[in-house]
């Protein structure tokens, strides 16, 4: 990297700054934007392994005497700035001394037959993050989020998601009539009705590949979802509560599906 490539900033003024304020404190600026802000090097070296190429990356100017061993020439454009000022832009309780600004990725098309992770109208951007984290983990490759879905590259969702956004198909905003285009089976979940997930699991009954309809934190599926869904599961509760957290019921059915998957 060249001094050239390298930028000092010092006032809070200054509008990358302005802009880094607003994709940290509003979900959907990066809609606006059309950037991303990924604070801190676990977000930055998750995206830099999935082979993204930040537009800009940001230090601290105490932390950049000692960052650029590893993260020189990893943008087209670094930006240092005072570690005061930086803070001041974050969102966390204990700021990070690094971020990357990304170009938010073009919308993506349904693709059919990719096992999918379709959410209806979840609101906890710790959930919606929690289930991403999930999908990656147990190889569901592609997520699409019903309209009214806490938006996908929201701040809270990234740091919740720890990375899995960069190795997703990530669709967001559509109507549930555009998952006709999946054309795989539509698992819903309930916590009062259908097959038991055990049992679909150990009799095979539950489909390779399918997509996992995951509904609203309180009101669950929509009726508009469940018409569509072609299979209905629900997960064993000996202990009694009335319901499971919808980022934990997803993590135990796509684990399902995942032990379906490596078995075969």
């Amino acid at each position: 990297m060249t001094t050239s490539d390298i930028v000092e900033v010092s006032s809070r003024d200054n509008p990358l700054l302005k802009e880094l304020r607003k994709l940290s404190h509003e979900p959907g600026a990066y809609r606006k934007l059309g950037r991303v802000w990924l604070e801190g090097d676990h977000l930055c070296r998750a995206a830099r392994d999935r082979g993204v190429r930040p537009a800009i990356a940001v230090f601290a100017d105490n932390f950049w005497p000692q960052a650029q061993f590893e993260w020189s020439g990893v943008a087209a454009r670094t930006v240092i700035v005072p570690a005061a000022l930086l803070q001041g832009v974050s969102g966390l309780e204990s700021p990070a001394p690094m971020g990357f600004v990304m170009d938010l990725p073009a919308a993506s098309a349904l693709q059919p037959g990719l096992p999918t992770v379709v959410l209806d109208r979840l609101q906890d951007a710790g959930n919606v993050g929690s289930i991403l984290r999930s999908a990656g983990a147990f190889g569901f490759r592609q997520i699409v989020a019903l309209k009214g879905t806490a938006a996908l590259w929201a701040p809270k969702v990234l740091r919740a998601g720890m990375g899995a956004h960069f190795g997703l198909q990530l669709v967001e905003g559509v109507d549930a009539g555009a998952l006709d285009a999946l054309a795989l089976p539509l698992v819903a979940t309930s916590s009062h009705a259908g097959q038991w997930l055990h049992e679909a699991q150990a009799g095979r009954t539950l489909p390779e590949p399918c997509a996992w309809l995951m509904g609203h934190e309180g009101q669950g599926v929509s009726p508009e979802l469940e018409a569509r869904a072609t299979h209905r599961i629900r997960i064993a509760q000996p202990g009694g509560e009335e319901s499971l957290n919808v980022a934990a019921a997803a993590a135990i059915c796509l684990h399902a599906s995942a032990t379906l998957r490596v078995s075969t």
